[in-house]
């Protein structure tokens, strides 16, 4: 059918046209508007790990209000934390904090090594009724290895899907990216490894954690601009933003954009490479937001930088 009928078409049912130019300008709307890196519904909290300062249960307790609160229905995954087949899977302080200090009746562990464990109805359906999923510490890899392209990992998604909250610290936190640093299977200090996908709740990124009390503020450039990267097809890494939290520290995500949430003047480093050339010096290649702060994932903007750390006297 040519331009010039459907014009007339349209044009001959007044009603039917309006209707078509309406639900047109509705689609292109939501189109511009769509995230484009962060979840289209529901919430991410991306941890950097626990540290000193022991701000856990406030980043979990932000996560539970985003779940549903007192009526959240968590799955709390202890998957990262061994492969040890006799290790205690059970003990899950998250579960324990959730229904004594939160009021959570329904809070639960999920744990597998297994795939076709994780590929099954009945091991998935707790997940199916979750509200909130929460991914502890440990090593990355082992999410990936137990749940990558199983029935877990769609129901993971769905949990967001339903309006949901996903989160995770330190290990739980690598995950949410897309690109999965520190995945390598004999180390952590290995940031390009030979586990590289993440479950991308996070679109386009990569995310590390502890940085700056590990000293860890240069090792995403290693992910980003890796010259070994041109003979990897799996992803264009200089296309990657990079996300590093600091322990205590935490970011919220609605959208397209994230707050800084956790200890006073924590610090969350934003490694945009598009915005490097050969001259920008390593310490010029991230910008630091504090707590407060808010970053626009889709523009790669600060929106707000948060606290400055004060300053301490002569």
């Amino acid at each position: 059918m040519s331009e010039l009928t459907i014009t007339m078409t349209i044009k001959s049912r007044p009603t039917l046209g309006l209707l078509l130019a309406a639900g047109l300008s509705s689609f292109a709307a939501a189109q511009e508007t769509a995230p484009l890196v962060g979840p289209e519904k529901g919430a991410l909290v991306i941890m950097g790990g626990g540290g000193k300062d022991h701000t856990f249960e406030k980043v979990f307790a932000k996560f539970v209000e985003l779940a549903g609160g007192k009526e959240a229905r968590i799955v709390v995954v202890t998957t990262a934390e061994s492969s040890d087949p006799d290790y205690d899977y059970t003990r899950s302080g998250a579960v324990r904090y959730a229904k004594e200090h939160l009021g959570v009746t329904s809070a639960t562990v999920l744990h597998t090594h297994d795939q076709k464990i994780a590929d099954s109805a009945e091991f998935v359906k707790p997940i199916t009724e979750a509200t909130g999923v929460w991914f502890g510490g440990g090593r990355q890899w082992r999410f990936t290895k137990a749940y990558g392209g199983t029935r877990s990992e769609r129901e993971f998604a769905k949990v967001l899907e339903r309006g949901g909250a996903i989160g995770g610290s330190s290990a739980g936190a690598t995950i949410q990216g897309s690109f999965l640093a520190r995945g390598d299977t004999s180390g952590n200090t290995i940031m390009v490894g030979n586990v590289q996908r993440g479950f991308g709740y996070l679109r386009n990124t990569a995310i590390d954690q502890h940085v700056v009390a590990r000293g860890r503020e240069k090792d995403l450039l290693e992910v980003l601009e890796d010259p070994r990267q041109k003979m990897r097809k799996e992803f264009d890494r200089a296309a990657l933003l990079g996300i590093g939290i600091d322990e205590d520290v935490a970011i919220v995500v609605q959208g397209d954009r994230f707050e800084v949430i956790g200890k006073e003047n924590g610090a969350v480093l934003v490694y945009d490479p598009k915005k490097w050339t050969d001259d920008t010096p390593d310490s010029d290649r991230w910008e630091t937001l504090r707590t407060g702060g808010c970053y626009d994932l889709k523009e790669r903007k600060v929106l707000e930088v948060g606290k400055a750390p004060a300053q301490k006297g002569p």
